[in-house]
């Protein structure tokens, strides 16, 4: 197999791309920045950009199978850059389809997010059938909207004519958060959060849960879902979503335990309330997009992060398991925390605890003066309807 990934300078796609070179693919990681990690044998990188389509097409030519894995948007200041984000996560999209279909390529596999369901409701034991995607309107974050976009796109070019003959077979890989040594995005993100304080209180229901999966296991699904999208495996994935996580449900505070123990912070035990933090959240939102012109503040806490770690939703595999053949491993959540620990960069950067006390201030004084506004507003109109 000669197999494209897109997104191949990145956590999941470098892992996904060493993984189907192990099993004796050809495998070009596409993406604008090199892996930092060290190359494998039978691996090849091309830089370029997924809005670049003659790029694109010189890259897929000869292949006969794209894992498209390349999107933008996902957390940090790139969540409010639109323009990008529409014209990665949708045109880019657009034209690896086009790709597939011009270069004769009869497999595309598209990873997804369980965002494009998942909005803020409850969800507990979802499936592929009987939960709805979450309406485009209603999301609290543009990255979310448009991985819905480009998933429906995806499943909507299943069946398509290839220009060589037979038809294009295409399938989705919905997984949750991300973990494993290396990971560079959620493991992270989160200690800097527990670092900071932010995550010193508990906020949201008590009992809520969530799905992670180990990276290995996505690079499972993703390669037997390519082989279920051959006429040996009778094109059983062609034009299906699949849910993919370890098989297990958390609640997110105690699957940080031994984040908090090796950053030698206690666990949270104050609750406070979850539409405070979301208001936070929503001020932060607004201070960033405030002082963009004067200074880049990243919002230390999003709305969509809040919702994620606050309310439940888990997602059952049981279609996986039957159709792919998937068999999630069992993984310790401490071992990569281990592994971050001793890996990552020492020292503290005294400029961003600058940058994020001064964040703190003024988001707490938009809240207060908010709250002022409708406490005046609540005695103003008692007052009016006592006379």
């Amino acid at each position: 197999m000669r197999a494209v990934v897109t997104g191949g300078g990145g956590y999941f796609g470098y892992k996904l791309g060493c993984a189907l070179a192990s099993k004796g693919a050809s495998v070009v990681l596409y993406d604008m920045q090199k892996p930092i990690w060290e190359i494998p044998s039978g691996v090849v990188c091309v830089q370029a950009d997924l809005r670049n389509y003659h790029a694109i097409l010189a890259a897929c030519e000869g292949a006969d199978c794209v894992f498209h894995v390349a999107s933008y948007g996902m957390s940090g200041k790139e969540q409010w850059q639109k323009e990008k984000i529409e014209s990665i996560n949708i045109n880019g999209t657009r034209y690896i389809i086009e790709a597939c279909q011009h270069h004769n390529i009869s497999r595309l596999i598209y990873t997804s997010t369980v965002n494009v369901v998942f909005g803020g409701l409850p969800i507990e034991d979802g499936d592929e059938e009987s939960v709805p995607y979450f309406p485009l309107d209603k999301h609290v974050d543009h990255y979310s909207r448009t991985k819905s976009i480009a998933e429906q796109m995806v499943l909507a070019a299943d069946g398509t004519p290839l220009a060589g003959g037979g038809v294009l077979h295409t399938c989705v890989i919905r997984p949750p958060g991300i973990y494993g040594p290396d990971e560079q995005r959620h493991l992270p993100r989160l200690a800097k959060l527990i670092e900071r304080g932010l995550l010193s209180f508990k906020f949201g229901d008590p009992t809520a849960k969530v799905n992670w999966v180990h990276v290995e296991n996505l690079a499972q699904a993703q390669i037997l879902a390519a082989e279920a999208l051959t006429a040996k495996k009778n094109y059983i994935a062609s034009g299906q979503v699949y849910f993919i996580n370890d098989g297990e449900k958390y609640n997110i505070f105690e699957w940080l335990t031994p984040l908090f123990e090796r950053l030698g912070r206690w666990k949270p035990w104050i609750r406070i309330p979850t539409w405070l933090v979301y208001s936070s959240a929503m001020a932060m939102e607004y201070l960033y997009l405030a002082m963009k012109p004067i200074v880049e503040l990243s919002p230390v806490l999003t709305r969509n992060e809040v919702l994620n770690i606050s309310v439940t939703h888990t997602f059952r595999i049981d279609k996986a398991r039957a159709q792919l053949g998937y068999r999630p491993k069992k993984f310790v959540f401490a071992d990569s925390v281990d592994h971050y620990i001793k890996s990552r960069p020492k020292g503290r950067n005294h400029h961003i605890l600058l940058k994020v006390l001064i964040v703190f201030i003024v988001t707490f004084g938009f809240i207060c003066v908010s709250l002022g506004f409708y406490g005046l507003s609540v005695l103003r109109s008692l007052r009016e309807r006592r006379y």
